[in-house]
C-alpha cells in the first residue's frame, strides 16, 4: 500500500534512496573539492585561466563571447543568454592548472554553441520545461494520491521524467566540454602536467554530474515503483 505523504513515513526505500543521494553528493563534491586544492597549487606555466580561454575561444570562432567575474567558489559556468564565460576570482586570474582546465572547460561550452553541438541544443530546449515541471510535479503527485486518481500520478510521474531527461541530457555535454578543454591544453603545447593535471580536475567535476543523474533515475525508478504499488 502507498503511503500517504510520499516518503515522509518509515519507509525503508525511501530512507535508502535519501541516504544515497546524501553519500553519493558528499563523496563527489569533497573529490572535486579535494582533487581541485590539489592542482590549484601547480602553476600552469605563466598564463592565468582567462588567458588561455581566451585563447581557446578566439581559436574556436568564438571572438564575440566575454569574460567575467562571478562570486564565489567553483561557480564559473558559461551563459548562452549573454554569450559570457562567468569565472571565478580565483579561475578568472589563477594562473594554476586547475583554473586553467575549468577556464576551458567553460570555453568548451562556449565552443559547442557555435559550433552547433547536438546535445547542447537539446539541454538548451530542456531548461525552460524543466524550470516549469520540477517545481509542480510533486504537487501534482500529492494531489492525485490524495484524490486517489491514479491519472495525476502518472502525470506527475511524467512530469519528474524530463528532470532525468535533463540530467541524463546533461551528462554528453559536459564531458564533451571537458574533452575540448584537455584536446586545447593539450595541442596549445602547455605541456604534460597541464594535461594529466586538466583530466582528473575535469573528470573530477563530471562526477558530480553522474552522481545527480543517478540520483535522478533512482528516485524515479522509487516513484514508478510506488505508483504501482498504489494502483495494486
Amino acid at each position: 500500500m502507498f503511503y500517504p505523504y510520499y516518503g515522509f513515513g518509515y519507509d525503508p526505500a525511501y530512507i535508502a534512496l535519501v541516504l544515497i543521494s546524501l553519500v553519493l553528493g558528499m563523496l563527489t563534491q569533497a573529490y572535486i573539492n579535494s582533487t581541485y586544492k590539489k592542482w590549484s597549487r601547480v602553476p600552469s606555466g605563466g598564463e592565468s585561466g582567462e588567458q588561455v580561454a581566451r585563447r581557446m575561444l578566439d581559436a574556436n570562432g568564438c571572438e564575440r563571447v566575454g569574460i567575467r567575474s562571478v562570486s564565489g567558489h567553483l561557480t564559473d559556468h558559461y551563459d548562452p543568454r549573454d554569450n559570457n564565460l562567468y569565472l571565478s576570482h580565483d579561475n578568472l586570474g589563477g594562473g594554476s592548472v586547475a583554473s586553467v582546465a575549468v577556464a576551458c572547460h567553460e570555453a568548451g561550452h562556449a565552443a559547442q554553441r557555435e559550433q552547433g553541438y547536438f546535445m547542447m541544443k537539446v539541454r538548451h530546449a530542456l531548461v525552460p520545461v524543466v524550470n516549469f515541471t520540477q517545481n509542480i510535479w510533486m504537487l501534482v503527485f500529492l494531489l492525485g494520491v490524495f484524490m486517489n486518481v491514479s491519472g495525476l500520478t502518472s502525470i506527475a510521474v511524467a512530469l519528474f521524467s524530463f528532470t532525468v531527461i535533463f540530467h541524463l541530457v546533461t551528462l554528453p555535454v559536459e564531458i564533451n566540454a571537458s574533452r575540448r578543454a584537455v584536446a586545447y591544453i593539450e595541442q596549445s603545447g602547455m605541456g604534460a602536467v597541464n594535461v594529466r593535471g586538466a583530466r582528473q580536475v575535469l573528470t573530477a567535476a563530471a562526477l558530480t554530474y553522474v552522481a545527480a543523474a543517478l540520483t535522478s533515475v533512482l528516485q524515479l525508478l522509487y516513484i514508478l515503483g510506488r505508483t504501482r504499488s498504489e494502483d495494486e
